[in-house]
């Protein structure tokens, strides 16, 4: 059996440990155990899974993989702890706050021998998939891709360009690399308000 433990529990780690707990018949994740997960509050136990300090989850040799689920701004730090102390990591996208610390922590992986595998789940549901085969062999000529969600905190999540940067590749995945040609932000802190414009081309403009 493979250890591992969750790190965050917010949606995502939820669904990790409800996921690892029971695991899907005759897959993969049958050989993984979870040993618990790492939260900065307190739980106690969730749905069976037992909190661990961050500190036992790195030093514990039954552990080989984490599950990064914490907020953007702390991937970055979560990742690098776990690496040093020699285990894999999956972690949610994004994987850091730029590219430079992105690379760094490739280049950290495979020093240390290690899988740094980073998921974005949206791109294997079943109504991305649709989507990609609805677009396979066409030209995109002019699209609009809008969302919404609450107000962000920012300390935690980084500029709101990272807080739609997942949406952001679905496009590049299914039209190839994208430019930015502008870009633009209104506030309104009054009303709780935030609103991000971009406009992309793609290669062939």
């Amino acid at each position: 059996m493979f250890g591992t433990v969750v790190v965050g529990v917010g949606i995502a780690g939820l669904a990790r440990i409800r996921d690892l707990m029971n695991p899907m018949p005759s897959s993969p994740s049958e050989q993984l155990k979870l040993f618990g997960f790492v939260s900065r509050r307190s739980f106690g136990n969730i749905n069976e899974a037992k909190q661990i300090s961050l500190e036992d989850a790195l030093r514990s040799k039954e552990i080989h993989a984490a599950f990064i689920s914490t907020e953007n701004r702390s991937h970055e730090e979560n990742i690098r702890m776990f690496l040093e102390a020699g285990k894999h990591v999956l972690v949610e996208y994004p994987m850091a706050l730029s590219a430079k610390a992105a690379r760094e922590l490739w280049e950290m992986a495979e020093q240390k021998g290690k899988v740094l595998h980073v998921e974005h789940i949206e791109l294997l549901t079943e109504e991305y998939k649709q989507l990609k085969k609805e677009v396979a062999g066409k030209d995109l000529v002019k699209g609009t891709l809008h969302f919404t969600g609450h107000v962000l905190d920012e300390n935690k999540t980084g500029f709101p360009a990272f807080s739609g940067i997942a949406r952001l590749t679905w496009l590049i995945d299914l039209f190839g690399d994208l430019t930015v040609t502008s870009a633009t932000r209104e506030k309104q802190k009054d009303k709780n308000y935030s609103r991000m414009t971009v406009h992309f081309q793609t290669a062939n403009k």
